[in-house]
Order: structure tokens, then sequence, then C-alpha cells
């Protein structure tokens, strides 16, 4: 635990429990403090002046943003409380559209004293922690992984409890193991992962939980199911062929699978992804009866999304070739997800079915292909 936090910890002991709002549920209180520097860490644009800080609206912080989700949920975020209250991050150069339209700072989770200096000097009060290595890539590199998943989360845990953030890190259908409940997983259930990404996640989720329930810390989490989009290419999950398909029916009108055809796993269309995830960090915490809730939309096989995308491109051929890895961890996934705790606390409801994405996807990959100067198959 950072010094900060211990502070942070001790002081709330001394004060005593208070109570927040429309929660009967009694807290210890966080307590602010520690800054840096002075010197505000984050330019728009290199503005010589900070963009006015609307003290109504949260002030959001997302890690990892250059990732498949950071930069639409920042765009969704920015569109309802304003672009210079919504702050992406990652260790990468962004590129110039995602650049130019809001804030954008480097930030390295593994980076405690910095990652520190942001928060505080940027006034944050909500963040959202996308930064980590996916199921196949992390299985090829394990100890980056545990790194960078399970060092990085607890730096991001120590900072929200020292500066009382809302906290937003993203599950997985990866948290779940063979012996859990595959159809469907409900939220509560024996989990055991295989894959150093579930592991991580599953820690993510127990420390998460642990910190709210002993230090009041505002914990949030959501297990995805594999996330669909048209706007970024696969980066190293066991669901990504479900994205690379569309990319392959329309360049070539071949792929080949590294997965069974049989092989059912939950999937969601990014925008629901998106929504879920904005309406769960708006929920008030009197809402909420749990800390990590599963979020279902669809769930599909290989076979049925090349059925439904030949009723647009009927020439699509695809070929299965499993992969060892790939396969072993799929089937030791949930074939669908008991999401009846999300839709009942906080009304969660998907927008889109296996139809309307695969529509959408290939309109989409499309349209990108056309303005690319591109050919279709």
């Amino acid at each position: 635990m950072q010094s900060g936090m211990r502070v942070c910890v001790a002081t709330a002991a001394l004060l005593g429990p208070v109570c927040h709002g429309c929660c009967s549920r009694v807290r210890s209180p966080c307590v602010r403090g520690f800054g840096w520097s002075p010197t505000r860490t984050s330019r728009w644009n290199s503005q010589e002046q900070s963009p006015p800080i609307r003290d109504n609206n949260p002030r959001v912080l997302i890690t990892g943003g250059l990732g498949q989700l950071g930069v639409g949920l920042a765009q969704l975020l920015r569109k309802q409380y304003g672009s210079e209250n919504v702050i992406l991050s990652d260790i990468k150069k962004p590129p110039p559209h995602v650049f130019s339209s809001g804030p954008f700072v480097y930030a390295d989770v593994l980076d405690y004293k910095h990652l520190r200096e942001l928060i505080v000097n940027n006034r944050i009060t909500w963040l959202v922690h996308y930064s980590a290595l996916l199921s196949a890539v992390g299985e090829a590199n394990v100890a980056l992984a545990r790194k960078i998943n399970i060092t990085g989360l607890h730096n991001v845990l120590d900072l929200a409890l020292e500066n009382c953030l809302r906290l937003f890190v993203p599950s997985t259908i990866g948290a779940f193991g063979p012996s859990s409940p595959r159809d469907p997983a409900p939220d509560l259930c024996v989990q055991r992962p295989r894959t150093i990404y579930g592991v991580s996640k599953v820690h993510g989720e127990l420390m998460g939980e642990y910190l709210h329930h002993k230090y009041g810390l505002d914990f949030r989490c959501l297990r995805y199911p594999g996330v669909i989009s048209a706007n970024t290419l696969p980066g190293g999950g066991t669901t990504d062929y479900a994205v690379q398909i569309f990319h392959d029916a329309l360049r070539t009108g071949h792929h080949e699978c590294y997965l069974r055809s049989d092989t059912r796993l939950p999937m969601m269309h990014i925008s629901d992804c998106h929504r879920a995830t904005v309406e769960f960090m708006q929920a008030p915490e009197c809402q909420l009866s749990l800390r990590t809730y599963n979020i279902a939309a669809m769930s599909f096989t290989p076979e049925e999304v090349a059925q439904e995308i030949r009723r647009h491109l009927p020439h699509l051929k695809i070929t299965y070739n499993p992969d060892s890895v790939r396969q072993t961890i799929a089937d030791s996934w949930p074939v669908r997800f008991d999401d009846s705790n999300a839709r009942r606390d906080w009304g969660w409801t998907p927008n889109y079915g296996l139809e309307e994405l695969v529509a959408d996807m290939l309109s989409s990959i499309q349209t990108k292909r056309t303005n690319e100067g591109l050919p279709a198959s």
C-alpha cells in the first residue's frame, strides 16, 4: 500500500463514519490532498491557459485510452460532460484525430508518482482503468501481463482510495474458468480462470470489492463479453475473430478462423458496451447490490455469424484451423452470461442483436474502406 493511502485510511479511522447521500450504508470518508506540483500537466492542443472546469460535472481520466474502448468512451462522455472534462491517456502517440478531439496526456500506470500528479493537478473525480494485456497476448508474455494487469491495477486502486475517486475497472468473460457454470454464468459463482488475464481480472474484482467494503471506495466493475467494433483492429483477444471476420469478408471474401465452428461465446456491439459503462457509472450507489456485474447482449458461434454475413455477402468462405491456445481458452469460458442483476438494479438492456450487429459492422467497415480508397471483395 502506498504511503498516501495509509495516511488517508488512518485519518478516516480517526474521523469516524459518515453517511453519504441516498445510501443508508455507513462509510469512512477519504481525505484529499498530497499534491506534488502546482504545474498543470495536461494541455489541450498546447493552449497556454487550461480550459475552464465545470464543477458540476465529473472530471474523467481514462487509462489505456488508445485501445479498443477508450476513444469511443471518451467521445460519449465528452458529449455529456464537455470535452475539457474527459482526459484520454496512454503510453503511445495518439493519431491526429484523437489528439485534436480533446485532452490527451501520457500516462504509464506503472509510474505511481506521475499518475498521482495527473489525478491531483487535473482534479480527477472518475477514473476509468482500461490498461491491460488481453488473453492471448498475456499468455505469450505472462511477466508483462502480471506487471501491467496487477501492479498497474494496485497503483490505480491506491490512488482512487487516496483521492476519493469513482473507479471503473472492466472485467471480462475470461474471469471464468472450466469449473464455472457456462450456460448461463451468473454474477456470483466459482471462477478459477486458467489465463493470467483472467486471474488478474478476478484479483481486480476481489480487491475492488474488498476496498469498497472496508474503506468505502466507489469501485465499479462490469464483466464485458467479446466486444465487436469497426473502429479498431483486433488486439490479441480470444474473441477477436468476430472482428477480423468482417474485415476479411470485405477484403478477400475468405476468413480462416482459429476457433471451431461451434464455439459459442457471449458478444456485444461496442456502442452497447460504451452505453452500459456510462449508465453504470452514472447509477446512484444505492441502486447497486453488487460491485461487479455481468452484462450481456447476444451469444453466437463462428458459423452463425458467418451465415448472417452471407445474407449480405453470399460469397464469404470460412475455413477452420483451431489454434490450441485460443481454443482451450474459449472452451473454459461461459457460453452465455446471466445479466439479470444488471437489468434489475440499474436498468441495463442492449440495443444490438446479431442481425443489427452484422449490418452495422459491414456498413461501417465498407464506408471506411471506401473513404481510404480500398476495394471490397
